[in-house]
Formats: C-alpha cells, sequence, structure tokens
C-alpha cells in the first residue's frame, strides 16, 4: 500500500505511541522524514539538517535518540528531494531552506497526532541558518532553538528577530565557528547563551563529545519546551 502523509509504514514501538516514516507535502513535491511520538509527550523538535546530510544522520540521530529518552517527541526529515540536493545552490539557499522549514511546521501542526504540541528546532550547521531564520518569522510560535555546530552569520538579516530561547552549541575547538557564534550571540536579542564543548571540533567526532551536545539539547528543551506548553 503507498503512503500518505501521516500514515505509519511500520507499527509503533513499545513506549512511543507514533513511531513512523512519513511523507510531507510541501506544495507539488513530498518530502520524507521520521516522526517520533514517546506516549504522553507535550513538545516536539523539529531536526534541520546541514549541508550534504539528511534525515539519516547519524549524529542527529544521536541526538533524537536522547530527546526522545527525555520524553520529547521528534521530527527528523529531508529539507530537499532528490533531485534538489543535486544543485549544491539550493544546499546553501538558506531562505528557501528556511521557508520549506516554516512549511513542515504548519503541517506537523495540522497533524493530529501532534497538534497542540510545543514545537522546538535542532538545527546543525547551515541547518542551523534555517532553524533561526524560519523561527524569526512572526508568525513561527517556535518555544525554542538549539544549534550545534551552526552558521548563524548565513542568518544575520533575521537574527535580531529570533524571540525563541535560543542555545548555541559550539566545539572549543572549532575556532572559525566559535567566532562566528560569539558575533551571532550579541546580535541576538532573545534569552539565549552560548556553550563551548571542551576538546571539541566542527563535527564533535571526539570522545564523549556528542553525548554532551546531546545532553545540552535535552536540557535546554526540556526546560523550555516543557513550560511553553
Amino acid at each position: 500500500m503507498p503512503r500518505v502523509p501521516g500514515m505509519p509504514r511500520h507499527p509503533a514501538l513499545t513506549g512511543f505511541s507514533y513511531d513512523h516514516d512519513v511523507d510531507i507535502p510541501v506544495g507539488s513535491l513530498q518530502l520524507t522524514g521520521h516522526l517520533t511520538l514517546p506516549t504522553g509527550t507535550a513538545a516536539i523538535v523539529v531536526f534541520v539538517h546541514g549541508s550534504g546530510s539528511s534525515r539519516h544522520s547519524p549524529r542527529n540521530r544521536l541526538v533524537a535518540d536522547a530527546l526522545n529518552r527525555a520524553g520529547l517527541g521528534t521530527l527528523l526529515f529531508d529539507l530537499l528531494t532528490v533531485e534538489e540536493a543535486r544543485d549544491r545552490a539550493n544546499v546553501f539557499n538558506i531562505e528557501l531552506l528556511a521557508t520549506r522549514l516554516q512549511v513542515v511546521t504548519r503541517w506537523l501542526r495540522r497533524l493530529p497526532e501532534t497538534e497542540g504540541l510545543a514545537v522546538g528546532y535542532f538545527g546543525a550547521s547551515t541547518g542551523a541558518a534555517a532553524a533561526l531564520w524560519a523561527a524569526s518569522a512572526p508568525d513561527s510560535h517556535v518555544a525554542a532553538v538549539v544549534s550545534r555546530g551552526g552558521r548563524p552569520d548565513l542568518a544575520a538579516p533575521r537574527l535580531a528577530h529570533v524571540e525563541a530561547p535560543t542555545r548555541l552549541i559550539v566545539g572549543a575547538d572549532d575556532t572559525a565557528v566559535l567566532d562566528l557564534n560569539r558575533r551571532a550571540h550579541a546580535d541576538m536579542r532573545c534569552a539565549r547563551d552560548l556553550v563551548q564543548v571542551p576538546g571539541a571540533t566542527h563535527l564533535f567526532e571526539e570522545p564523549g563529545a556528542l553525548d554532551r551536545v546531546a545532553d545540552l539539547a535535552c536540557d535546554w528543551f526540556v526546560a523550555n519546551l516543557t513550560t511553553a506548553v
């Protein structure tokens, strides 16, 4: 049977009210994602992957698993179709990616399983710029943002308009990106912090670095999403 938006492709796992692949309509296109909802969750985090990545990103999936264990729902999805991703201009078109994210967020809020849930964004690399750009819209109603090794400079025109509490996580040894995040932190007006992970570089490949990112993301989302419901 062909999948339709919001329909499961395999049975839900124990402890989850929803754990399915979904097709998300975006205009005439369909994007592929995976939606996981722990039983009784009151909030969901939408993942926005970086350039050259996808919903299968092992780093984002590790963080998503940690959020699920903390009782938060997650949506990992492909920002672009396979054909679109072949054009590198699309991969770095932050405004396009932010618009795509906004459409997906509206779809999520209309879905019966997720209607009424508080929404947060977790963005990595260029995806963090798209998350911040989307969150800057007056009608975004995004409750929290976390950036992992992000490029907030690519959303510079919109940073002062972000109202959602934002945590910028950067590897302490990722010096160029750390400098970009320091500047972005100074330009933003929302509740925010900048956290360095000692010894970590851009991809947080060092032992324990990504686990630290997951802990920092969980703390931020639990503190800000559960109070936003």
